[in-house]
């Protein structure tokens, strides 16, 4: 090595520039998806959106179906429960809204028949994974391709893209380019 191609000792690290957007937010060479185009690519993506989700349960109301979304959320909200006091108390409102027999937005899952109110007794953070799954699976293959074609995504969509071409976001990203783009 020479003079000048000496290794940096370990104690620098790399370093890497930080470059931030108008609003204050990381800006990135590739544009990353955003909203309904999110939305379209996965169920997953729509359910990490909290405005995906608003969206989908708007749907899912309409379909008679809000159920199902309702639930999946209920178990995520779930997993994160600490304490086993709690995990008892959110268990059996879960079980009591979503999967007894006389439940209020009872969800059709397979298996239901045989769940009953001793699994509350010792729960954990998994118990209600394959109830879940199912649920997931049935949202993912029956109602999520169709509110990928309905009026409330696309009228959405439509909004989103109106707000892109509108005359000041065209500006700011015109600004934005000449500024990183230098």
């Amino acid at each position: 090595l020479g003079w000048n191609e000496a290794p940096l000792p370990a104690i620098f690290p790399p370093v890497r520039l930080k470059i931030n957007d108008s609003e204050g937010h990381p800006s990135s060479s590739h544009q990353t998806l955003k909203g309904t185009s999110k939305w379209a690519t996965s169920l997953e993506n729509l359910l990490e959106d909290p405005e995906g989700v608003k969206r989908f349960r708007e749907f899912l109301k309409k379909e008679f179906s809000e159920e199902n979304v309702l639930f999946w959320l209920a178990c995520e909200e779930f997993k994160k429960t600490q304490g086993k006091k709690q995990m008892q108390e959110k268990a059996k409102e879960i079980y009591m809204t979503f999967l007894s027999s006389k439940a209020s937005s009872q969800v059709n899952v397979e298996g239901q028949s045989r769940l009953n109110e001793t699994i509350l007794e010792t729960p954990h953070p998994l118990m209600f994974q394959k109830l879940q799954d199912q649920i997931f699976n049935l949202m993912k293959y029956d109602s999520y391709s169709r509110f990928l074609k309905s009026d409330i995504f696309l009228n959405h969509k439509k909004s989103e893209e109106q707000e892109e071409n509108s005359p000041e976001a065209q500006t700011a990203a015109k600004r934005a380019s000449r500024i990183y783009n230098t």
